[in-house]
């Protein structure tokens, strides 16, 4: 059989034949060791990630300031596992939008004499996904659920701008793992950081991990180089514990896994923390967190509880800030969405998008969602839905943006960091538009 398959540029598709309803995930409790033992791919290959199919709004806050494929969950990004998994350098596909920047490419132009692995920027690498992509020829496709997820492509098969000719589907009937929502990302983080876990460590040897601690099944804890752990209790009884480079942990803190801590990043002192949680690279962790995925460079320091709960990039969590992840009466929590009230089970935090910030004592309720660089206070618990550049909880008044960038660029100096002009650009649009 042979078909053209229409790429275009417009980020948003609503018809895609091969697309069918979503499948529930199935989250294994196992790791799949195999998938991590397979060569890298030929030099000259390279990975272009895709949003086209995706439906990248779904996905907001969080894919307003960044491709879908730069989400992290478990340990590393998405893109991060694709990259270290087929040992290959990755693009982004210009979608012709404010998110165009630096990685982003037209793949007739850079496509030259490789072969391109086209791949939808919210699936999760899995053995069988690896396995098929090292089977399949020039001009097939990889369809999960429906789905056509991962094209191989050359410049044979490109035949005009945005078309390119694929001749065969290859079906995986099994179940994969995919990025659809916000609330996702916490619910397959305890998937995610077992496969992160047994990819990163290979066979390596962890750090000597300091007699001061009290470990519980110490062949699943892990320490890169220059991770500090003293004086604590590590329980890898329920899941691994990845301690990244030059991580700090400080003394008297209980963690139980699995648990990721990323490169630079410190939990203070007396933290109580729960699988499955994910801290991102130069936070900072404190108090009481569970089943959370934190990006990268954001603070929960203090006292206070963060559950089910995902927090992006350049946050600040005020002392005693704590959300709510169960409704009183224990029913089903609904989330705001672009499309409207979703129904994701009874358990669900906040979603909070980058450079939000919240004041001390802020009580947050069930299922809510912070958009990009929000100022939030106020009395009792937030509203369910607080709007992008918000001042206050309310949703009433804007954040002056000018003042908005000085407050980020104050906070990243805090984290010997500036802000950039791509980073001024994105957030630029999203107030004029969002």
């Amino acid at each position: 059989m042979s078909c053209h398959r229409k790429i275009t540029t417009g980020r948003r598709i609503i018809n895609n034949p091969l697309q069918t309803s979503p499948a529930p995930h199935l989250l294994s409790q196992t790791a799949d060791c195999s998938l991590f033992l397979t060569n890298s791919l030929p030099v000259m290959n390279k990975i272009i990630f895709t949003e086209e199919f995706c439906q990248p709004e779904n996905l907001r806050p969080f894919t307003l300031t960044r491709q879908i494929q730069d989400i992290r969950v478990g340990i590393l990004t998405i893109r991060e596992k694709w990259e270290k998994i087929l040992g290959l350098p990755s693009f982004d596909k210009k979608e012709n939008d404010y998110k165009d920047l630096d990685r982003s490419v037209d793949i007739e132009t850079v496509i030259g004499d490789d072969t391109c692995f086209i791949i939808n920027g919210n699936i999760l690498p899995t053995q069988k996904l690896i396995k098929a992509i090292r089977t399949i020829q020039n001009g097939e496709f990889i369809s999960v659920e429906g789905h056509a997820a991962i094209f191989k492509v050359t410049k044979k098969e490109i035949k005009e701008l945005h078309k390119i000719k694929i001749s065969k589907a290859v079906s995986i009937k099994e179940p994969v793992k995919i990025i659809r929502y916000p609330w996702d990302i916490f619910q397959l983080n305890d998937w995610a950081i077992r496969q992160d876990f047994a990819l990163i460590k290979g066979k390596r040897k962890s750090q000597t991990i300091s007699k001061s601690n009290r470990v519980v099944n110490a062949g699943s804890v892990f320490l890169e180089k220059g991770a500090n752990v003293e004086y604590c209790v590590l329980n890898a009884s329920a899941g691994p514990i990845y301690i990244g480079k030059d991580a700090e942990i400080m003394e008297g803190t209980s963690i139980r896994g699995p648990f990721a801590l990323g490169e630079g990043a410190r939990v203070r002192m007396n933290s109580r923390i729960y699988g499955a949680t994910s801290i991102g690279p130069y936070s900072l962790a404190g108090g009481e967190i569970k089943n959370s995925v934190v990006f990268g460079y954001s603070n929960k320091a203090h006292d206070g509880y963060l559950g089910d709960s995902v927090i992006g990039e350049w946050c600040n969590i005020g002392a005693g800030t704590t959300n709510s992840n169960l409704k009183n009466n224990a029913s089903t929590i609904k989330v705001w969405t672009p499309k409207g009230q979703m129904e994701v089970g009874n358990k669900c935090g906040v979603m909070m998008g980058d450079y939000s910030r919240t004041a001390i004592n802020t009580s947050i309720n069930s299922g809510t969602i912070i958009g990009v660089s929000c100022n939030v206070f106020g009395n009792g618990l937030t509203p369910n839905y607080i709007p992008n550049f918000s001042w206050g909880s309310d949703g009433v008044k804007r954040y002056d943006f000018e003042k908005a960038i000085t407050d980020i660029e104050n906070w990243k100096k805090l984290k010997s960091r500036g802000i950039s002009d791509n980073e001024k650009s994105i957030l630029k649009y999203i107030f004029k538009h969002y």
